[in-house]
């Protein structure tokens, strides 16, 4: 079984249940469209507020402002590093009729698709990566009755 490290840089903001959000990427490994694999080796996932994904947006992509979500490729040992925007997450949630848990949800998955080799640059791609999101909503609708993480102070 992969080892799946988490980093909280939200203290006191977010909480959340570390094996349920495992269980949910472990789920994700059966969604994945035909043709493509699960990413292999350990995977890293960090809840980050706006500075620290800010400084990461601008370190890596020089835009630095607060976004939703990050992936780093790994290289073959370490499947890779998927980097989530939490107050984004509260901020963008109501827009889509989310809860800020769902939103958070669909961050990760949306990481993990590109982990996985799904990309969203071309409309067909996006398609497919729309696609893909709906299912893992889908799977956290399902399996995942009570939310994954808690806001506090937002």
């Amino acid at each position: 079984m992969r080892q799946i490290d988490i980093y909280n840089g939200c203290p006191g903001r977010v909480v959340f249940n570390p094996a349920r959000l495992r269980a949910f990427v472990r789920a994700l490994d059966a969604l994945l469209p035909r043709g493509l694999r699960a990413p292999q080796g350990s995977l890293s996932i960090a809840i980050l507020d706006d500075e620290s994904i800010a400084k990461v947006h601008g370190d890596f992509l020089n835009k630095p402002s607060p976004t939703d979500v990050i992936t780093f490729v790994g290289d073959g040992v370490d499947a890779g590093e998927i980097c989530v925007g939490a107050q984004t997450a509260v901020r963008e949630s109501s827009r889509f009729g989310f809860t800020p848990d769902r939103e958070l949800c669909l961050y990760v998955a949306h990481g993990y698709l590109h982990l996985a080799g799904v990309d969203d640059v071309s409309a067909e791609d996006a398609a497919k990566m729309r696609a893909a999101e709906a299912e893992a909503l889908g799977v956290l609708d399902k399996k995942f009755r009570r939310p994954i993480f808690a806001f506090y102070g937002e």
